[in-house]
């Protein structure tokens, strides 16, 4: 009796150091970001959308895309890029990355606030991305706090006097989530309208779905682990950190987009997400569009669609 006790003791501490260990390594492969440079993005921008080269290199070589950062509440400095637009008249545009890039990935939809509608931009690196400090991907759950503390230094830096300043909140993947979950949280009268690209429902669904997806394992136990690990690291749950459950809350009008392709953020998740919102609200769906690539595979009908959503809640 004695003996079957320490076998099963035994397979039970094997089992609990697996798990353990695997949930560590979960933890580390999706919150771990190895920083990716700025150097390296420009060249893939100019890849992926060529016809933007004279733009991006007019804004290098006039110096218009400036540098600024900023000492966040939590003592971490957050770094952003930012544009001008001499016809802004008072509007203004946040553009927010997506998962393990950086703020230059955005510059296509620097372009079309910057360029086509003459605002200006504000690009901000979230935590641990490009050069803001930080150690993890907060999977947009507490980068919404940094955002939040953007938001009334952009409208000042960009105020103009004896206009009213009008905002918009533009995010893509992760970027869409951190956008979703400011638009939860109280937000100033100027921040008029929210655009989301291809953003999750929660951190659970999205990793639940790659944990499948990639490796073909069920929620149980990793999930629940992970999670519980991440609570104790970070401060956050996979299950908290919730889109779905901050769009609910939002008044504000909000645009989604996402591909019918998309396999990363499967395009299910914008159907719950645009239903929990409450009006006003529109959605749009490109058709064959893989994760991340709505402009890429439509540039003209997603600036047309962008530029129409932000300029009517502009108006009022």
């Amino acid at each position: 009796m004695k003996r079957l006790f320490r076998i099963l003791l035994v397979i039970f501490s094997l089992v609990v150091i697996t798990i353990g260990g695997t949930s560590v390594y979960m933890l580390r492969y999706s919150l771990w970001v190895k920083t990716h440079g700025h150097a390296s993005r420009w060249k893939r921008m100019y890849a992926d959308y060529p016809q933007l080269r004279p733009w991006m290199d007019s804004i290098k070589s006039n110096a218009a895309l400036k540098d600024t950062v900023i000492l966040l509440s939590n003592g971490l400095k957050s770094h952003a890029f930012y544009l001008r637009n001499d016809s802004a008249m008072g509007r203004s545009a946040i553009c927010i990355h997506g998962y393990k890039d950086n703020a230059l990935g955005m510059l296509q939809i620097a372009y079309i606030y910057n360029k086509v509608m003459r605002m200006n931009v504000l690009l901000p690196d979230l935590h641990a991305h490009g050069t803001s400090e930080g150690k993890d991907v907060q999977m947009g759950w507490k980068d919404r706090l940094d955002v939040e503390e953007w938001i009334p230094l952009a409208e000042k830096m960009f105020r103009e006097s004896g206009r009213e300043s009008k905002m918009v909140i533009h995010g893509i993947s992760m970027g869409a989530a951190t956008t979703m979950n400011i638009s939860g949280d109280t937000t100033p009268d100027y921040v008029k309208c929210f655009i989301e690209d291809c953003g999750y429902t929660s951190v659970w669904d999205e990793f639940s779905d790659q944990l499948k997806a990639q490796f073909g394992l069920p929620d149980f136990p990793l999930m629940y682990t992970s999670s519980a690990l991440c609570r104790i690291k970070y401060g956050w749950t996979f299950g908290e950190a919730a889109p779905l459950g901050q769009v609910a809350k939002c008044h504000k009008p909000m645009l989604f987009i996402h591909g019918d392709a998309d396999d990363f953020v499967p395009s299910w998740m914008v159907h719950p997400l645009f239903k929990a919102k409450p009006q006003p609200k529109e959605l749009w769906i490109t058709k064959g569009t893989k994760h991340a690539e709505s402009y890429k595979d439509y540039p003209e009908e997603y600036t047309r669609k962008v530029a129409a959503f932000a300029n009517r809640y502009f108006r009022k």
